[in-house]
């Protein structure tokens, strides 16, 4: 009895299976790599040029100050010797609150990128997944995946992707 038992039982799984796979094969699946999206499409790259040209400045700027305050550093370090001890202090003292105040405004510019970046980012991924809902329903996709381990290129629709974002244009 049990084995006629577990031969019913392996005997529905194989007709589960082919069942199965049967639709499966009548499943229209495709993938996006969204990192590849991310870097090649033009919206994306506008919107990385962007971020630079608004930030350049301000980069220079914290740069410029960095070079400023070496070389006083440098100045310091060659006359440490002919100056007092009280000037020594003082121009180290000095020297301690401008590096500080260079730290500050160097947080600050990575959190104002970090925010700008993200916004960026967040704009760029809203258009492709509209692309990407758009190409699911006109093509009748069944599944559309962003993330996956492996996918083979039958199923990789990243350059469609891609190609309907370039074709919006920059916005």
């Amino acid at each position: 009895m049990k084995s006629s038992l577990m031969k019913m039982a392996a005997g529905a799984a194989v007709l589960a299976l082919a069942a199965f796979g049967a639709q499966a094969q009548e499943l229209k699946i495709g993938y996006v790599n969204s990192d590849r999206v991310l870097r090649e499409a033009t919206p994306a790259k506008a919107a990385q040029a962007r971020l630079e040209t608004e930030f350049a400045k301000r980069d220079k700027g914290l740069a410029d100050l960095a070079t400023t305050l070496k070389a006083a550093v440098d100045k310091l370090e060659r006359e440490a010797l002919t100056l007092s001890e009280a000037d020594r202090v003082r121009r180290e003292r000095d020297l301690s609150d401008q590096d500080r105040e260079i730290q500050r405004k160097r947080r600050e510019y990575q959190e104002d990128l970090s925010q700008r970046k993200n916004e960026e980012l967040n704009a760029v991924v809203e258009r492709a997944n509209k692309v990407i809902k758009q190409i699911f329903e006109t093509e009748k996709y069944d599944l559309i995946l962003q993330e996956a381990v492996f996918a083979g290129p039958r199923i990789d629709i990243t350059d469609k992707v891609i190609k309907a974002l370039n074709a919006q244009g920059v916005k």
